[in-house]
């Protein structure tokens, strides 16, 4: 490999369009795969759901898993877990066997987005980070275009079987994740990091808005999809092109995005962001028009970009030896909302699917609140401006 691509921030590169050929192609055969060939009930999906976030949950592990290998390394086992998980998927068509292919899947897909954020966090420059995360959102938009038309492709049109489908895709990723093994060197670690959980009391505020942002985001994941279609009847190539559409348009945006939060800083942008989402929220509430509804959800999507600020502060305000402990427990603090919240919210929306978003919209206020407390130009020592919140900045 020419030197000129020998570099740490391609390697994330390559990766991030590697992970969504396998988990894009999971998700899109999820649903069909467990109902026709597990014979999935709601009580075996809702269990398999509750599997699949423990993972995430369990984040915070990666800071012991460090002391037998370097953050590289893991990132690319990683991805060669969620590749083989993926893979193998169709060869096990009943609960048990699902119920644990997805476990595999999903401990290679959070333990690489754990060590992913950690890579950026320590690779990229603060000056140019929020442009470079625009750009790893873009390409894993891109590479999830290309799974759902893979899969199209496959299942549509040459009429193969999706236990195929699952092989081929998650064949793919395991294939980058060994190129990327033997093509790049072990990139030496600027600091090196802590092999211990790091809770540090003057990261409180990007604590809260982590929880918050696992909050918003299960509402989002989880109901805002479920409402396209139970009011407005949209079916499953319908919601195919939604999701087309958001992967395109992040794919042109999230670069800009990340430029535009360079620019701003992360105070206006968190503010930006959240009183954006509180209009979302409550659309979503009062929403009649399918077509509004699906204006809402693509709008939904595209904020998701803007969460980099939440990255980039941290960066910014972090000690560089926390980078991978505090990864690792952000992931499971905003985790936590996902182990708890659709069952809450899911007894809730038989009372009502609008008071489900108006505490969302509540959810996005709070968050609000607490991102004035961001400094104009956060740093170590400068974590909260306790003067932001009454400050038009």
């Amino acid at each position: 490999m020419s030197p000129r691509w020998n570099r740490p921030g391609i390697l994330l590169f390559i990766m991030a369009a590697a992970m969504p050929l396998a988990f894009g192609t999971w998700q899109a055969l999820l649903n069909n795969f467990a109902i026709e060939q597990a014979n999935f009930t709601g009580v075996e999906i809702g269990i398999l759901q509750s599997l699949r976030e423990i993972p995430g949950f369990l984040a915070f592990a990666v800071v012991f898993i460090l002391v037998l290998m370097r953050e590289q390394t893991l990132a690319v086992v990683s991805l060669m877990l969620l590749g083989i998980g993926t893979a193998i998927t169709g060869y096990f068509p009943s609960a048990v066997g699902l119920y644990a292919t997805t476990v595999l899947m999903s401990t290679g897909f959070h333990y690489y987005e754990t060590v992913n954020q950690s890579l950026q966090l320590q690779w990229f420059e603060k000056s140019n980070a929020a442009h470079n995360m625009g750009r790893m959102v873009a390409i894993g938009s891109f590479s999830s275009l290309i799974a759902f038309g893979l899969v199209w492709l496959m299942l549509d049109i040459f009429q193969i079987s999706m236990e195929t489908v699952y092989l081929v895709s998650g064949g793919a990723t395991v294939t980058v994740a060994v190129f990327c093994w033997l093509a790049f060197p072990h990139f030496p670690q600027k600091v090196e990091q802590h092999k211990k959980i790091i809770l540090r009391k003057r990261y409180w505020l990007f604590y809260a808005l982590q929880f918050l942002s696992g909050a918003r985001r299960q509402i989002f994941i989880v109901f805002a999809g479920f409402l396209m279609v139970e009011k407005f009847g949209f079916d499953a190539s319908a919601i195919s092109i939604i999701f087309f559409i958001n992967g395109a348009l992040n794919m042109v945006c999230a670069p800009r995005i990340g430029k535009l939060i360079g620019k701003w800083g992360e105070r206006r942008s968190l503010t930006v962001e959240y009183i954006g989402l509180i209009i979302i929220f409550l659309g979503y509430a009062i929403v009649q028009n399918p077509w509004v509804a699906v204006g809402l959800y693509i709008l939904d999507h595209l904020f998701f970009s803007m969460a980099i600020a939440m990255k980039t502060y941290f960066q910014k305000i972090a000690d560089p030896k926390d980078m991978a402990p505090t990864a690792g427990v952000s992931f499971t603090i905003n985790h936590i909302a996902a182990v708890v919240l659709p069952a809450v919210y899911g007894g809730l929306w038989i009372i009502s699917p609008a008071a489900v978003f108006v505490t969302g919209a509540g959810l996005a206020v709070v968050s609000l609140v607490l991102s004035r407390f961001i400094p104009l130009q956060p740093e170590a020592g400068n974590e909260v401006c306790w003067r932001s919140a009454k400050a038009a900045g």
